[in-house]
């Protein structure tokens, strides 16, 4: 089968919510690494093609942390290019235990990396700590027509700032059993109103199978679903000033929908990346699976006893005459504001993601979904047909789906904490068929009590 549908890493991306540690405030005030180069100004004094040339001809070595597996092929092509300069790649975990390294060392004043894999939700973690070095002096504001839209409005700043260069991307689509769907006459549902009769129609006719499984414990996928629904959950305004509104008419919307299903029992709700789970797929107790753009490839691992029957679709919609979906995993490439190599940072973060050859290298070799305008686009990449989907164009699916992801949505500074209040408020009541109305409350007390605490100045609160 090709290449890109092979199992890949994308397990390590789903996580994508258990992100980081949090910081008190007063904290991350202090936590702010080393010097000046690139600052939080957005209109920083452009670096002169003159020093970078320069920089980029003298010997140097830059570590990076990234969890990505293989890296050191796409980072051979920058050291192909920039013979003076030699890159250290280590892992140092994934998810919190990467992240918590990076604040300690941050913090501590030594021991950082030059750059870091950081996902798009982890970011605002680091700029309020001024830890992130704004790459736009050193050029990448020119790379911003290269990148998908959306994933440019994750990265940069409300002046101008460029903070990381994206790398790949999860665009919220819909795999389902084609083989399912027609048993039961259940054609492919293009709304929310659809999705629910259909669970309704599957369920009463076969018991044994659910239309779709929301897990209770990923707070991932219900941030991308509120992504899709347009709601506008977190927002920052300056270092110290958010506004939080997980309790709003749109969220209310999503939790009445999804908490009715489960209180129906036409929906499951059980823990996902677990053997059960798994089982679940493979004995066709899942119709469908909402998921990710690296879901395709996941899933082709992890289900092979159901090769050919699946297809892709975008998700349902609450307004079918406005196409839109959310956003589920991926991860950008940042420099540290510490970092004694400021230019050849800055501009590896550059290579490594908007290089045609690099760029190509991680969707055919990690089998990362693009963030490219250029891949999303190359019919080599959209016009794979694997087998187990039954030569659909999968890939396409998912490129268009990424056209109709919002650019506005943004992220809280203690990501970790948004999850674990959200698993134990609107997750639970998920699980327990309790109201998750009454769920988005609590979630909604709780991160605003913790804000607080943490010397946040709440808006609206």
């Amino acid at each position: 089968m090709p290449r890109s549908f092979v199992p890949t890493s994308a397990m390590s991306r789903r996580r994508f919510l258990a992100a980081t540690g949090a910081l008190s405030l007063g904290a991350a005030l202090t936590a702010c690494g080393g010097g000046d180069s690139g600052g939080s100004s957005g209109s920083a004094k452009p670096v002169g093609r003159a020093d970078i040339d320069k920089a980029m001809k003298t010997p140097t070595q830059l570590t990076f942390w990234t969890w990505v597996p293989d890296i050191q092929q796409e980072v051979a092509l920058f050291e192909q290019k920039y013979p003076a300069i030699k890159v250290k790649v280590v892992n140092a975990g994934q998810g919190v235990t990467h992240y918590t390294k990076l604040r300690t060392a941050l913090k501590a004043g030594s021991g950082a990396p030059d750059l870091a894999q950081i996902e798009y939700q982890a970011i605002p973690t680091f700029t309020i700590t001024d830890s992130l070095l704004n790459l736009s002096p050193y050029g990448a504001s020119a790379l911003k027509d290269k990148f998908v839209d959306w994933t440019w409005g994750q990265v940069s700043g409300p002046d101008g700032e460029v903070w990381a260069i994206p790398q790949d991307t999860g665009p919220m689509g819909m795999l389902y059993r084609k083989d399912i769907f027609d048993k039961h006459g259940i054609e492919v549902p293009t709304t929310w109103d659809e999705f629910a009769d259909a669970a309704r129609k599957l369920h009463k006719a076969d018991p044994d199978v659910y239309l779709t499984n929301l897990a209770a414990n990923e707070p991932a996928a219900w941030h991308g679903l509120l992504w899709q629904a347009g709601a506008e959950p977190y927002a920052t305004s300056g270092k110290s000033t958010l506004t939080i509104d997980v309790d709003d008419a749109v969220s209310r919307k999503l939790a009445a929908y999804w908490g009715g299903l489960a209180k129906e029992g036409v929906i499951s709700t059980d823990p996902d990346f677990v053997d059960a789970w798994y089982a679940g797929f493979n004995k066709g107790k899942y119709a469908s699976w909402l998921t990710a753009a690296w879901g395709p490839a996941f899933l082709s691992g992890s289900a092979k006893s159901t090769a050919g029957n699946w297809r892709a679709a975008p998700l349902p919609q609450w307004d079918a005459a406005k196409p839109a979906s959310g956003n589920w995993g991926g991860s950008t490439t940042a420099a540290m504001r510490s970092t004694k190599n400021p230019i050849a940072a800055a501009r590896f973060a550059q290579f490594l993601n908007s290089d045609p050859a690099s760029a190509k290298m991680f969707a055919t070799k990690q089998f990362f979904f693009p963030a490219t305008k250029a891949l999303l686009t190359d019919a080599s990449f959209t016009g794979e047909a694997p087998a187990f989907y039954g030569g659909q164009k999968v890939n396409q699916v998912f490129a268009d789906i990424g056209d109709t992801v919002s650019p506005s949505f943004q992220w809280p500074p203690f990501l970790d904490q948004a999850a674990t209040d959200w698993t134990e408020t609107v997750g639970k009541s998920l699980a327990d068929k309790s109201d998750t109305t009454a769920a988005l409350g609590q979630w909604q007390s709780r991160l605003t009590t913790y804000a607080k605490k943490q010397g946040f100045t709440l808006k609206g609160a």
